[in-house]
């Protein structure tokens, strides 16, 4: 196990967490919405900016794998959040919503794939 890479993953999830947090909280109150329309749209900033991000850094750069350590490993996947996402259906099937569950899980799926490739094409595209 190497230190320095645990560390950096590390900072990329404190600093992708605090974006997050604020990210949903700007949103949410800004929208005043019952869809969680800001944990769905970090989670789609966030495969679009993993997606773009691995393609820019993928064998692009001498420290290309402390970059996608801090940046993909940690900020994205601080930014990003899956058991925000499950715990916003379940709640939302409990008051009895399943329309919009069912909306919210095909939008944050989908979407989070067509982030993914948007991405990636975009960062294959600029280098």
């Amino acid at each position: 196990m190497n230190l320095v890479n645990v560390l950096l993953v590390g900072a990329g999830g404190c600093i992708g967490s605090m974006a997050r947090y604020l990210a949903v909280i700007s949103i949410d109150k800004k929208l005043n919405s019952a869809f969680p329309l800001g944990t769905l749209t970090v989670n789609l900033l966030g495969s679009f900016a993993l997606g773009f991000l691995m393609a820019v850094l993928m064998n692009r750069s001498a420290h290309g794998l402390e970059w996608r350590l801090f940046l993909g490993t940690g900020f994205c996947g601080g930014f990003t959040t899956f058991s925000a996402f499950a715990l916003e259906n379940m709640n939302l099937f409990q008051q009895k919503s399943p329309g919009m569950a069912l909306m919210y899980i095909i939008f944050s799926v989908a979407g989070g794939i067509a982030a993914v490739w948007t991405g990636v094409i975009l960062g294959r595209n600029i280098i």
